[in-house]
């Protein structure tokens, strides 16, 4: 659909230009000369002071003598010598088109020049405002005008062009989808039946118009400026829009304005950007106002905007290095819906002075830290105890906190091969989800034993405190048997790993017996056929007991293997003790390597292999 046009005056154009000079060629000589920045016009006074009352007072008002022409100056008129051409025209009577891209300064001109209809019937001022009020109804054409309003502040302002444009965009913005379609033909989105007649306001007269989408007015919106777009969003705000629109909007606009946005900041792509514009980026500074700018536009409701997106806002936010306010207000809305948040977008990467970790765990830490501020759900531990067949086969009730304690062992799993990163920030980031968020406790052995592998210096106090972590109760079969055979644990770990999984094992078998009976009781009244299968039974309860006895068996020798481990070691320190005295006192010196504990531990693993 075309957009609107008002045709005004029948006659045929007789202005035409001369350098810095409009010349009026109707035969008349001229008699008034108006002057318009550095343009001058050669006009006459009757066809304009006949339609303007200020042309008509500086007219009485100019003094000079009667043989020279008439010289009115307009230094700030609205639109320049442009606008005053169309002015000249209409009074004129010769043909011009009103348009949204020049109506707003037509408009402004007739009320400065006060073309009211106290001064003739039909005037500018009364046009233009009719031709301003059919624009509203066309989606596109309040778009262009509302873009122009700049040229011409603050006349735009005063008279409410600007609001009236922007209340127009919003409601149309806010209406029902289904109900109406507003005329959009340049996107494509708004098409009737071909050889349908379509009304201005963009409704079918023979066929129903296709439906549009809800972020059908987002590409629009994202090309007006900031100062602008806000004003939009406030009204839609107003006008009740849901806050899941209206950051779908916010969404469209950044993306559009804010170039570092879109890059890839994860170190798998650092390097890789979207597609080059031919439009060159604004500067760092003038995106750092922006975002800000863009931030304060965000939804306040929790869930309303997408996480991935707050993420990369921050990350943005760190690269232009805006206010910490602006990064503390983006860290406590990812905070409060963490849940909602991906592995990947949290992995940001660490671009402070200092670079001490290759990704940001102190932001990470203080994201978590706000999630378990407003983290609100009611702790009811039976939600979170699961059963044998739950922990066999992975399924567990979802809640937030088990949502992020899956998201949080995931990330330090991620982090754990950096070997900058200190044993303190491992464990306070692991630390924040409670034990009973976890009750799979895959994960976090998972994370534990990637940073035990990347460690190997630790103690083996320090590796006591990062196992302390881990209940090994939680563990999977799976879990459980990668950890009895893995030698980076301590011993005192998979002491413990085994002995819960023969608690387990017996419990399962006497949860099994107690079912099996009560069945077959039901079932089998006859006390022989019960009897037959009782014994069946027991048969197969023998065979899991010496299969529990056999992991006793295990753990009573690793025990023994401990203490024989811990004597022997004793044994060398005093022979070394020993030994350094000798030679000492004979005055010789020792230049042989001190023994090394975990050494000796190793060989003497072997050894005990080794043995028959």
């Amino acid at each position: 659909m075309a957009s609107m046009i008002m045709k005004l005056g029948s006659k045929s154009e007789v202005f035409h230009r001369d350098g810095h000079t409009w010349l009026c060629s109707t035969g008349l000589p001229s008699d008034l000369v108006v002057e318009v920045g550095e343009m001058a016009f050669h006009l006459h006074k009757f066809p304009l002071l006949s339609r303007s009352q200020v042309i008509e007072n500086r007219i009485k008002d100019y003094s000079s003598e009667d043989d020279e022409k008439c010289v009115l100056q307009f230094l700030d008129l609205p639109g320049g010598a442009k606008t005053f051409l169309l002015v000249a025209k209409f009074c004129y009577g010769i043909r011009l088109e009103l348009t949204a891209l020049n109506i707003v300064g037509i408009r402004c001109a007739a009320e400065y020049l006060q073309m009211t209809e106290d001064h003739g019937d039909g005037n500018l001022i009364m046009l233009s405002e009719r031709f301003l009020n059919e624009m509203f109804g066309h989606w596109t054409d309040t778009i262009k005008a509302l873009e122009t309003c700049k040229e011409f502040l603050p006349y735009s302002e005063e008279l409410h062009i600007v609001s009236r444009c922007i209340d127009s965009l919003a409601t149309k913005a806010c209406a029902d989808t289904n109900l109406f379609s507003w005329p959009l033909p340049e996107n494509g989105i708004t098409q009737c039946p071909e050889g349908n007649h379509v009304l201005w306001n963009g409704i079918c007269s023979t066929a129903k118009p296709q439906p549009l989408s809800e972020d059908w007015w987002y590409e629009d919106a994202s090309l007006l400026r900031l100062s602008l777009y806000k004003r939009l969003i406030l009204a839609v705000e107003s006008k009740g829009m849901k806050p899941e629109r209206i950051a779908g909007s916010v969404v469209h606009y950044a993306k559009r304005h804010l170039p570092l946005l879109c890059r890839q900041s994860s170190f798998q792509g650092r390097n890789h950007a979207g597609p080059r514009s031919l439009v060159s980026h604004p500067s760092d500074a003038d995106q750092r106002n922006l975002l800000e700018e863009i931030v304060a536009l965000v939804p306040s409701q929790k869930g309303a905007t997408p996480t991935s997106f707050l993420l990369r806002l921050l990350r943005t936010s760190m690269v232009l290095q805006a206010r910490p306010s602006c990064q503390d207000k983006l860290e406590k809305r990812i905070g409060a819906q963490l849940d909602q948040a991906a592995l990947e977008d949290l992995l940001i990467p660490n671009i402070g002075y200092s670079m001490e970790t290759l990704y940001d765990i102190d932001c990470v830490q203080r994201i978590l830290d706000h999630f378990a501020r407003v983290d609100n759900e009611p702790l009811d531990p039976s939600n979170y105890i699961i059963d044998e067949g739950q922990l066999m086969g992975g399924s567990h009730p979802l809640t937030p906190m088990t949502m992020v304690a899956t998201l949080v062992d995931g990330y330090l799993a991620e982090v754990a091969p950096d070997v900058n990163l200190k044993l303190p920030k491992f464990q306070s980031l692991a630390a924040v989800i409670p034990d009973y968020a976890r009750p799979l406790n895959d994960g976090i052995y998972r994370a534990i034993d990637i940073y035990l592998k990347a460690h190997p210096w630790l103690t083996d106090s320090e590796r006591e405190q990062i196992c302390s972590l881990m209940n090994c109760q939680k563990l999977s079969l799976e879990a459980s048997t990668h950890a009895t055979q893995n030698e980076r644990l301590p011993l005192r770990v998979i002491v413990q790993v085994l002995f819960f999984e023969q608690l387990r094992l017996r419990t399962s078998i006497a949860g099994w017996l107690f079912v099996s009976d009560n069945l077959e009781n039901s079932q089998n009244p006859n006390g022989n056929l019960a009897n037959a299968g009782n014994n069946t039974r027991v048969g197969a309860v023998r065979d899991h007991l010496v299969e529990a006895d056999d992991i006793m068996e295990r753990v009573s020798v690793l025990e023994k293997e401990c203490l024989g481990m811990k004597e022997e070691l004793e044994k060398l320190v005093k022979a070394k003790r020993g030994w350094n005295l000798f030679l000492k006192k004979f005055g010789f010196r020792s230049k042989s390597k001190s023994i090394d504990p975990k050494t000796v531990k190793s060989c003497l693993l072997i050894q005990k292999n080794q043995s028959p």
